[in-house]
């Protein structure tokens, strides 16, 4: 074995994509098996005790677990499907990867080259499926034609999924391929190359920083270590900057910051939209400044924003891609927030005291009018109050996650490392595998999944992926709260403002979410009312192994700034 990990012995070319793996600081990569990468699945046998392959219920939970490791770092995630079916499955964790901005690797198992180009069974061309480019599904997508290059497939992909803008890779394998012996060497770890934002450039933006009123920050994207994010902290704090977290990056600044503002997402705090359109400079680091973050393009008008712009990103791709502004700068925020925070800062600021102003908008948004018979909002204030400082928040899509986003004080990746998984692709579906992977990747740390009925059953055949891992039998735990309204909610809402008490298609029929999770093993219990809840989530929080908590809510209470009766209402009312 010590040879072939050397790439001295002829080996499997299945094999040596494994010893690569290894080489590369994988240690766990998610999958569902097939029969084109048998070679593949024998390489993990023999390398069981540097590498475990978890074998998971469908391609999309897998590749969404994948995508989750790559958030979580410190090394992309990396995904196995089979060719044709497993590979479109598998797209879901894919373009939740590229819009994430998430390193990820993604090996799909091909036809024999002998094969190719005559429909073969399950055969497609993956590099035209997910057609890289700046709005495809993949940085990269190539097949590895021969055994030999195999390591260098593997290096160049670790390569482009980790810099510039991260995000995934694919890699088609040839069934034939990986079964031909090989010598191929194994190559050393790669390591993201950061580029350093131009010194001229920062001089320009301190000038544009010394002529503001009303600056704002918005802070988002990938890429961002604990290190960068204390840096960041550290240019806030110099500069007395109000910071706001672009859509579902809300743990890249400290939430319990005096300077943090809050989230720049969907429906965000009225008095946060009214601060950031009034401001003179709106300083984005890392942002990608989408159709979430910016309101549909309103909150900062496109191509021209009212507000003056100074853009920091890794990729040059996104640089003026939407916004023209002021100083479009291209840098890694691995080196991006050390240079701003080496910025000296003027003995006085036209502005200060405006960051404290906005945090106590910010914890005013924490007060909300009691909902019976289940509040939402206590809910989550009692998760929070509960739950180790630590734990991890995973959530897919849907009207549910705003409480997550409301009452939930994310704390930045310098003290505990990524406490936010959620997909900004807006993937339902998303959040039980993040939990899961979480929870497997990070055994000591407690990890609450929120979920809403639809959402849930996107991918809730996973619990059987939990439990057949272990996951949450560790030091930590596993709670998945299922948030149970009968209805695609967000669908829902959006079809009463549009087409108001005219219901089609947003109607669910559920089953008993608790006794589906005993069926997979795991602990569960149903909620009814609030006093109910704290203290079946103490249970929960003390149980060993994976607990489901089932909560009955009203449809109606649909998000948490307003009602379906009222969102009906105002739409009758101003047909009339």
């Amino acid at each position: 074995m010590a040879d072939s990990m050397n790439g001295t012995a002829p080996r499997l070319a299945g094999h040596a994509l494994v010893e690569a793996l290894v080489a590369q600081g994988v240690d766990t990569v998610f999958g569902v098996p097939g029969e084109s990468y048998l070679a593949v699945l024998d390489g993990f046998h023999e390398h069981r005790e540097r590498i475990r392959f978890v074998a998971c219920r469908q391609e999309g939970g897998a590749a969404f677990m994948a995508e989750a490791q790559g958030k979580l770092g410190p090394r992309p995630g990396v995904c196995f499907v089979t060719r044709g079916p497993g590979a479109t499955n598998a797209s879901i964790g894919v373009h939740t990867a590229f819009q994430d901005s998430t390193p990820m690797l993604l090996f799909v198992g091909q036809v024999a080259g002998e094969q190719r180009d005559r429909e073969a069974f399950q055969e497609l061309d993956y590099r035209q499926f997910f057609g890289p480019g700046t709005l495809g599904m993949a940085k990269w997508a190539a097949e590895v034609q021969e055994a030999e290059r195999l390591p260098e497939y593997v290096a160049r992909a670790f390569h482009v999924a980790q810099q510039g803008r991260p995000g995934p890779v694919v890699l088609a394998l040839p069934e034939d391929m990986l079964t031909r012996m090989t010598q191929a060497p194994v190559l050393p770890p790669v390591q993201p190359v950061h580029a350093w934002p131009d010194p001229q450039a920062l001089i320009e933006l301190r000038r544009l920083l010394q002529q503001a009123r009303q600056p704002f920050v918005i802070v988002g994207g990938g890429g961002w270590t604990a290190a960068s994010c204390a840096a960041l902290q550290r240019f806030a704090e110099r500069w007395q900057l109000p910071v706001g977290c672009a859509f579902r990056f809300q743990d890249l600044f400290d939430n319990r910051h005096p300077n943090y503002a809050g989230d720049v997402g969907i429906a965000p705090n009225p008095r946060l939209a009214e601060r950031i359109g009034n401001a003179d400079l709106v300083l984005a680091i890392g942002a990608r400044l989408g159709e979430m973050t910016t309101g549909g393009y309103t909150l900062l008008q496109a191509p021209r924003p009212r507000q003056k712009l100074v853009h920091i990103h890794a990729g040059a791709e996104e640089l003026g891609r939407v916004y023209t502004g002021e100083l479009l700068l291209q840098a890694s925020m691995a080196a991006a927030a050390p240079a701003l925070a080496a910025l000296d800062a003027p003995s006085s600021l036209p502005w200060a005291g405006q960051a404290q102003a906005a945090h106590a908008d910010y914890l005013a948004t924490w007060e909300a009018p009691q909902v019976q018979p289940l509040d939402m909002a206590q809910v989550m204030k009692t998760v929070v109050r509960l739950s180790p400082e630590d734990t991890l928040y995973a959530n897919g899509a849907g009207n549910f996650a705003g409480w997550l986003h409301r009452y939930v004080p994310y704390r930045g990746l310098q003290h505990h490392g990524r406490t936010q998984l959620a997909p900004t692709s807006g993937a339902m579906g998303y959040g039980l595998p993040a939990a899961i992977a979480a929870a497997l990747l990070q055994p000591e740390r407690t990890v609450v999944h929120v979920a809403g009925d639809g959402d849930f059953l996107m991918t809730g055949q996973e619990m059987a992926t939990a439990s057949g891992h272990g996951a949450g039998r560790g030091k930590g735990r596993l709670v998945s709260l299922v948030v149970d309204n009968g209805s695609y909610g967000t669908i829902r809402m959006h079809q009463e403002r549009e087409y108001p008490a005219r219901i089609s298609g947003t109607e669910l029929f559920n089953p008993d979410f608790a006794a589906l999770a005993r069926a997979y093993g795991w602990h569960a219990e149903r909620i009814e009312g609030t006093a109910e809840f704290e203290p079946a989530f103490a249970r929960a929080l003390a149980a060993e192994g994976p607990t489901l908590l089932h909560l009955r809510h009203t449809a109606d209470v649909i998000s948490t700034r307003t009602t379906l009766a009222a969102i009906r209402a105002a739409a009758l009312a101003g047909r009339r």
